[in-house]
C-alpha cells in the first residue's frame, strides 16, 4: 500500500518516488515543514515548503480515501453482497465519485418510495418493465393488486419507483448526467422577490446565467454567500434535453407498453433523483474550487504581509489617532517593551494644538524617539498633517501602519496577558507601534483572517482555510527566525518543534535565568529533548552570543563543518564570519560527505556570508497625497501614490489615502495579458495610479497602472 500511495504521489505531482519517500519518512519521524525545506536538502533532493504540504496533502488524502474503503466493504460485507469481483473493483478505485457510485446501490437509505415499493412486493413487477417484452404489462401489473397496492395504476406506479432509483444509482447514468454537467453545466441566480433592496450590494447577480467552468471563484463565492443570506436562488442545470435523450438511449430499449413505462420512470429518474444529486455534487465540487483558489490568494497575501519589510529596533512611538476621543500616544524601547502612555487632542471639537505639540515634545526627548508609527484609521490623515508641521528637537521619522485587526489583538487574551493593567486603547497603540518594528512578531497575535488580507474568507472551508493560513504563517516565522531572547511566547510557538507550552518554558526559564548566552543552553529548558532541539535551534537567533553562528540560520549539528574550515584557514570562527576575504578561500568540495551536500554547504557559506541579517528589505518612507482627502477630491485621469492594500485573483486594492480604497483590475494592471496580479503587485507595495473612473454613490474607484510611470 505504501508503495502504491509513492507511485501514485508521484504521478500527482511529478515528483520522484525516492523523494516522495524520503520526505513522507522524515514528516512520519516528527519533522516539520519548515525544517525538512531547510536543513535535509540532500534526504529531499531541495523540495521547497510548497511541495513537501503537497505530499503530506496527497497523502492524507490518500489515507483518507483507504479507511473510507474499509467502511465500505465493511458495509457490504455485513449484507452478504461483496462478490470478489466488487472487492477487487474497489480495492483497485482511488477515485473519491467512482468510489461512492460504486457503493451507492448497497449504502444504507432512509425509507425511499423504491423501498416503499419493494416492500409491497413489487421488485418482480419492475423487473419485468425492465425487460420490456410484455405487451400487456396492465394484465401483469393486476396480479400484485393486494395488501399494500391499491390498484394497477398503484402497482405500475411502485415498479417505476423501483426503476428510477435503478436508473440513478447506475454508474453509467450517472456519468453521462455527470459529464453533461461538466461540460454545459449553466450557473443561473435569481434575487428572490421582494429582497431587492436588501440584497443592493449583490445586484451584480440579480438575473445573471453562467457557464459553470467559467465562473471565476470570486463570483461563485459571492453568488454563495448571497444564496446562504436568503437573497438569491441558485441552481446549476445542463441541457436536460439531451440527458434525457442519453438515459432514454441506454434504458428505453422497446417502444411497446413496457417500453412507455421505462421511459416515464427515467424521465422521473432524471428530475427527482439524477439531476439533484448531481448538481448537489457540482454545487460541492465548484465550491471546494473556489475555495482553493480563495484559500491560495489569502495565504500568499498573509505571507507578503507577515514579510513586509521592519524598522528594525529602534524607539518607537505608536499613535492610535481619533478625533473626539484623542489620540492615544505610547513609547516604546527598541525591544518593544511600554514606557509611557498618555492621550493628546490635537484635533476638532478639543483642537489643543499646542498642548498636543508640547506633549509630543516632551516624549520625543525624554524616550529619544526615532520614528513614529500612525495607525491608519479614522484621523490618520489629519494626525499624519499635524505631526508634519511641527519641528521637534530630534530628527523622527513619521510612517502610516495598517492598524487592520488591532482592536482584535486589543481585546484578546494574549494582549490582556502582556498589558493587564491597561485598557484596550493602549493596547491598541502599542500594537500599531510595534507593527512597525517588526509586523511579523506582531500579527502573529491576530488572527489571519482578522488582518483584512483575504477574500471572503468567512465563505470557504475554515478547517482548510486556519491549517493553510497556520502553515503559511508558520514558514513565514521560521523563514525569517526569531530572537530568542526577545520573542514573545506567541511568535514562538510558531518555530519548528516548538509548540505552546515549550514555548512558554523558553519564556519562563529566560524570565527566571536572564538572557539565553547560547543554543546549547536552550537543552536545559524544562520538557526540551534532543528531538525538539534539532527541529527548533536553526530558527532561533542570538545577536549577542559569544559563538557567532548562534545569530545565524546555521544549525548546531553543522557548526563542526564551519569550525574545520576555520581551523583550515588557521583562523577563528568569528575571524571567519567577519572577513570576507578569508571566506573567498573555502573551497566547499573539501566538506563533501556522505550526509553534507553541496546544498547543505551553499546554505552554510550564504549564512556566513550575511550573518545576523534579516532576509527581509529596508522599509520605505511613504507620502499620500496632500490634495486627496475624501472620494470627492477625486478626478478621472489624476495621478496618486497608493499603497496595495490587499490582493484578490480579480485584482489590486489599493490604499490612496483615503477612506475607500481603489480597485486595479486585473486587465488594468498592466499592458500584457497576466493571470495573477501577483506577477505584477505586492502587498504593501508602493507605487501610482490613475483613476480611471469614479462611483460616488456606490462608493467605488477604478484605477489603473497603464501608462503610468512608476518610481
Amino acid at each position: 500500500m505504501i508503495q502504491l500511495f509513492h507511485r501514485m504521489i508521484s504521478d500527482a505531482l511529478g515528483i520522484s518516488e525516492k523523494q516522495i519517500s524520503q520526505t513522507l519518512g522524515l514528516l512520519n519521524d516528527g519533522a516539520t515543514i519548515p525544517f525538512i525545506s531547510r536543513y535535509r536538502k540532500e534526504v529531499t533532493g531541495g523540495l521547497d515548503e510548497v511541495q513537501i504540504e503537497a505530499i503530506q496533502t496527497q497523502y492524507e488524502k490518500l489515507n483518507e480515501t483507504a479507511k473510507r474503503k474499509e467502511t465500505i466493504l465493511n458495509t457490504i460485507q455485513e449484507q452478504g453482497k461483496l462478490t470478489d469481483d466488487l472487492r477487487e473493483r474497489i480495492s483497485e478505485t482511488w477515485d473519491n465519485t467512482t468510489l461512492e457510485d460504486i457503493y451507492l446501490p448497497y449504502k444504507p437509505k432512509r425509507k425511499t418510495r423504491a423501498e416503499a415499493a419493494r416492500q409491497k412486493g413489487l421488485e418482480p413487477l419492475a423487473t419485468l418493465l425492465m425487460l420490456q417484452r410484455e405487451p400487456h404489462p396492465e394484465s401483469r401489473a393486476a396480479d400484485y393488486v393486494k395488501g399494500d397496492v391499491k390498484d394497477v395504476e398503484d402497482a405500475l406506479k411502485g415498479a417505476r419507483d423501483i426503476i428510477a432509483e435503478h436508473v440513478s444509482e447506475d454508474e453509467r447514468a450517472r456519468n453521462s448526467v455527470r459529464n453533461s454537467f461538466a461540460r454545459q453545466g449553466v450557473l443561473t441566480a435569481k434575487v428572490v422577490k421582494g429582497k431587492e433592496e436588501e440584497a443592493a450590494k449583490y445586484r451584480d447577480y440579480f438575473d445573471c446565467s453562467e457557464s459553470l467552468k467559467r465562473c471565476s471563484s470570486h463570483r461563485l463565492l459571492a453568488i454563495r454567500r448571497a444564496e446562504a443570506e436568503g437573497l438569491l436562488k441558485v441552481s446549476i442545470s445542463p441541457d436536460d434535453e439531451e440527458c434525457l435523450e442519453r438515459l432514454e438511449r441506454q434504458f428505453v430499449r422497446s417502444g411497446n407498453a413496457c417500453g412507455q413505462q421505462v421511459q416515464e420512470a427515467v424521465q422521473d429518474a432524471y428530475k427527482r433523483l439524477l439531476k439533484p444529486s448531481i448538481e448537489t455534487e457540482f454545487a460541492a465540487l465548484s465550491k471546494e474550487r473556489a475555495d482553493e483558489e480563495a484559500i491560495k490568494v489569502f495565504a500568499e497575501n498573509l505571507r507578503q504581509l507577515l514579510l513586509a519589510s521592519p524598522l528594525g529596533q529602534k524607539r518607537v512611538m505608536g499613535i492610535d489617532p481619533g478625533f473626539r476621543t484623542g489620540c492615544k500616544v505610547v513609547c516604546l524601547d527598541a525591544q518593544g517593551n511600554l514606557l509611557h502612555n498618555e492621550n493628546i487632542y490635537p484635533h476638532p471639537p478639543v483642537s489643543k494644538g499646542k498642548e498636543a505639540f508640547s506633549k509630543l515634545q516632551k516624549m520625543i526627548e525624554a524616550y529619544k524617539i526615532d520614528a513614529i508609527a500612525i495607525g491608519n484609521g479614522t484621523a490618520s490623515r489629519e494626525t499624519e498633517d499635524f505631526l508634519k508641521r511641527q519641528s521637534f528637537n530630534r530628527e523622527v521619522q513619521v510612517f502610516i501602519v495598517s492598524e487592520q485587526g488591532a482592536s482584535i489583538y486589543s481585546a484578546s487574551k494574549i494582549a490582556r496577558d502582556e498589558f493587564p493593567e491597561y485598557d484596550v486603547t493602549v493596547r491598541g497603540a502599542v500594537s500599531i507601534g510595534r507593527r512597525l518594528m517588526d509586523p511579523l512578531a506582531e500579527l502573529v497575535k491576530i488572527d489571519p483572517k482578522s488582518i483584512g488580507v483575504g477574500q471572503y474568507q468567512h465563505d470557504v472551508d475554515q478547517g482548510k482555510l486556519k491549517k493553510s493560513l497556520d502553515q503559511t504563517v508558520e514558514n513565514c516565522v521560521n523563514q525569517v527566525g526569531v530572537n530568542l531572547n526577545t520573542a514573545s511566547s506567541h511568535l514562538l510557538t510558531y518555530i519548528s518543534g516548538l509548540g505552546p507550552q515549550l514555548a512558554q518554558n523558553i519564556v519562563n526559564y529566560r524570565a527566571e535565568n536572564g538572557a539565553f548566552a547560547s543554543r546549547k543552553e536552550l537543552m536545559k529548558v524544562p520538557r526540551m529533548g534532543a528531538k525538539a532541539f534539532e527541529q527548533c535551534a536553526g530558527f532561533l537567533r542570538i545577536p549577542d552570543a559569544k559563538n557567532p553562528l548562534d545569530n545565524t540560520a546555521v544549525h548546531p549539528e553543522s557548526y563542526c563543518i564551519v569550525e574545520q574550515m576555520a581551523q583550515d584557514l588557521g583562523c577563528s570562527v568569528t575571524e571567519l564570519t567577519s572577513n570576507k576575504e578569508l571566506r573567498l578561500k573555502i573551497n566547499p568540495e573539501r566538506y563533501l560527505s556522505p550526509t553534507v551536500g553541496m546544498p547543505t554547504l551553499k546554505d552554510i557559506l550564504q549564512e556566513l556570508d550575511k550573518p545576523g541579517r534579516d532576509p527581509r528589505g529596508p522599509i520605505k518612507l511613504f507620502e499620500f497625497d496632500q490634495n486627496v482627502r475624501t472620494i470627492n477630491d477625486l478626478r478621472e485621469g489624476m495621478e496618486l501614490p497608493g499603497i496595495v492594500g490587499n490582493i484578490t485573483n480579480f485584482g489590486a486594492f489599493v490604499d490612496i489615502g483615503i477612506k475607500e480604497n481603489g480597485l486595479i483590475h486585473l486587465s488594468q494592471l498592466a499592458d500584457r495579458f497576466i493571470s495573477d496580479p501577483n506577477e505584477v503587485v505586492s502587498i504593501h507595495q508602493q507605487l501610482r495610479v490613475k483613476v480611471l473612473s469614479i462611483d460616488i454613490e456606490r462608493k467605488r474607484i477604478q484605477l489603473t497602472l497603464k501608462g503610468v510611470a512608476q518610481d
